[in-house]
């Protein structure tokens, strides 16, 4: 089957009321690019039965693959199997290798098991039933008619594993093409969507295969290259090719590929160089240094942070001068780079960043909300200071402002 139409449905209520987001339908969506298949749609239905038959009678209309997460759960509104019933008319059995799974974690827990939990196991007696690793609630493959209906844990996690393992090999295979695809994501930081779409314009103009698909992400800018070939190793060729035809453009931007985070990238280069680093942040809060000891090895190179939101912090530990916050005040350039300068000396790191400004939403000390000063001190005393104007609220200009923090040190380190 080629040119497969495919649509991911979520079921949960609390999707609709916002609170959690859909972040299973953007992963599945990536991974089903990833092996030439297009997702036509996306839709979101809430816990009510005639609702959501009247979503899946729609998605099988209009779609070849249905992927279903949610709504297999134990509860009373966990109603997705009942609505593709009343679809299908297909029989509801109860599968016994999920009753006996369910059925040992709870006496390994030593927890009585209600009787609403034998819903977990109950499985379409035409389905292909998907082991759930992690969890309860099996997934399943059923064909209906010409379609093919695919339902998986609204969890994360389980949804994941159960993709990797079983739902994209399956999918290759319904393709029934020997062709390989492969995909690769490369990553940039400091040029907008705009731009790196402009520089790479004659490119995209020109590509065949591998094809070329800037994308805007949450952290910097991204640019998938996918390759078709009869070999993976052909395929992987095709793509380095126009990997290094796209960093001819704008590889002073590129910071690395697929998962690999911006803060992991300065991390690497930090070990490569032997130097160490501390952060001073004020409006940051920790967040910086969060973000950098959560990759492992971050030991190695990261000394610490001081969080130094009150002024008092800033002068009594940072040992900020209080004449020049009296001049200068907190949200300022002095005082930024004296709080890189003394972090360094402090904590004996190679370099030292600060972080000060105000996140809002109000002003403080004459500057509107999203006013930034980030300051790198090196041992050498070499310094360099920014001053920025974000946008948005209070926690975007904070992540803004570390997003920032990490390109200027990524820049300096490269």
């Amino acid at each position: 089957m080629t040119n497969i139409r495919a649509e991911i449905v979520a079921v949960g209520t609390e999707l609709l009321l916002g609170q959690i987001a859909d972040t299973n339908a953007q992963w599945i969506s990536q991974r089903l690019a990833a092996i030439g298949i297009n997702v036509h749609h996306h839709a979101v239905v809430g816990d009510n039965l005639q609702r959501v038959e009247e979503q899946f009678k729609l998605s099988n209309e209009r779609s070849d693959v249905i992927i279903v997460t949610g709504g297999l759960g134990p509860t009373e509104d966990d109603l997705t199997r009942e609505a593709f019933q009343k679809l299908s008319g297909m029989e509801i059995v109860e599968h016994e290798p999920s009753m006996k799974k369910i059925k040992a974690y709870f006496a390994k827990q030593k927890i009585d098991m209600t009787p609403n939990n034998r819903k977990q196991a109950r499985v379409f007696a035409d389905a292909d039933i998907l082991d759930n690793q992690t969890g309860m609630a099996p997934g399943m493959i059923v064909p209906y008619g010409d379609k093919t209906w695919i339902f998986l844990p609204g969890v994360p996690h389980e949804m994941k594993r159960m993709m990797a393992n079983d739902i994209l090999p399956y999918l290759q295979r319904l393709l029934g093409e020997d062709t390989i695809i492969k995909s690769v994501m490369l990553r940039f930081i400091g040029i907008g969507e705009s731009r790196l779409e402009h520089e790479l314009q004659d490119l995209i103009q020109q590509q065949t295969n591998p094809t070329i698909a800037p994308l805007a992400q949450n952290e910097g800018i991204a640019t998938r290259l996918t390759a078709k070939a009869a070999t993976d190793e052909e395929a992987l060729k095709l793509i380095e090719r126009t990997k290094q035809d796209v960093l001819d453009k704008v590889g002073e931007h590129y910071y690395g590929e697929d998962e690999q985070t911006l803060q992991a990238s300065v991390l690497e280069l930090l070990k490569d160089q032997g130097k160490s680093v501390a952060a001073a942040e004020s409006l940051t809060g920790g967040m910086f240094i969060d973000r950098l000891i959560a990759i492992p090895g971050a030991s190695h190179v990261c000394r610490g942070g001081i969080v130094c939101y009150d002024t008092k912090v800033k002068e009594n530990v940072l040992r900020v001068p209080s004449d020049l916050i009296s001049q200068y005040g907190t949200v300022s350039e002095p005082c930024a780079s004296v709080m890189a300068a003394n972090v360094s000396s402090l904590m004996d790191a190679d370099i030292g960043i600060s972080f000060t400004g105000v996140a809002g939403p109000g002003s403080s000390e004459g500057h509107p909300a999203g006013t930034v000063f980030i300051t790198i001190h090196e041992k050498s005393g070499k310094q360099q200071t920014e001053k920025y104007n974000f946008y948005g609220d209070r926690q975007t200009i904070r992540k803004q402002t570390v997003l920032k923090g990490y390109e200027l040190l990524f820049n300096l380190l490269k």
